[in-house]
């Protein structure tokens, strides 16, 4: 049986998403904690990368096991989170079709980035604390992302993927008392590509470059063109859309 898994991660205690040798992951973390209950080796496929620090909610994976039933055994579930660390918990577990995939069959992701204009002692954690960013010039250059598809100078350097190019759907900041949300949406994100879009951003908001100064900066195709990564902390994957319910 194919399984989908709906879980919630805060990133700041791992090395990122991926599985990676000697670093502590998610990927790892619920790897283990699935084959200890199930008594076998159980591999998990994740709807993508999120960076090291880096927060999710909603997140999906898929696992493969012979074990009928998993979806309704709220046991299975409980004691699943009871062996994950408290930085992760699994939300639910979705039966689905022999072919169903969690990376390939993903349409849309969202990613939000959190920033507060004042001190809270609360939020600090999972924002990133700013002042005196020009929204409106932040929000005008930000519509020019669905106008581009390729943006290596938003990516990291040296990756293993085929190509650079995505399609954005939508991309602007909102503002409420205390605090700037900016949320992205596209089909697929390139690594660090949303932090490195924002860190950008920041430099727009600080009247450092203009619009059309980012709009060089996506032609040049060119990281070293582009402003410094946003810090890892404020960022979160939001939401992974399917054709398919589940």
């Amino acid at each position: 049986m194919r399984y989908f898994l709906v879980l919630d991660y805060n990133g700041g205690n791992f090395c990122g998403w991926q599985r990676q040798p000697g670093q502590d992951t998610i990927q790892e973390r619920i790897e283990r904690a699935l084959s200890t209950l199930l008594k076998s080796n159980i591999e998990i496929v994740g709807a993508g990368r999120t960076d090291s620090g880096v927060h999710a909610r909603n997140y999906v994976a898929h696992f493969d096991s012979d074990v009928d039933g998993l979806q309704t055994d709220t046991d299975f579930l409980y004691k699943l989170n009871c062996i994950l660390p408290f930085d992760i918990n699994i939300q639910r577990i979705a039966l689905m079709h022999p072919e169903a995939h969690a990376r390939f069959d993903a349409t849309r992701r969202t990613y939000k980035y959190y920033v507060t204009t004042r001190k809270d002692v609360f939020k600090y954690r999972f924002t990133h604390r700013a002042k005196n960013l020009n929204v409106e010039k932040m929000n005008e250059a930000a519509a020019k992302l669905l106008k581009y598809t390729d943006f290596t100078s938003f990516s990291k350097l040296n990756t293993d993927v085929k190509t650079n190019n995505c399609t954005v759907f939508e991309a602007f900041w909102t503002e409420t008392d205390g605090e700037l949300v900016f949320t992205i949406t596209a089909n697929r994100f390139l690594r660090n590509m949303v932090r490195a879009i924002v860190g950008t951003l920041f430099e727009v908001g600080y009247g450092k470059i203009t619009t059309d100064d980012f709009c060089s900066i996506i032609e040049a195709k060119d990281r070293g063109q582009a402003g410094t990564s946003a810090p890892a902390q404020a960022l979160f994957l939001e939401k992974i859309e399917y054709e398919y319910g589940f």
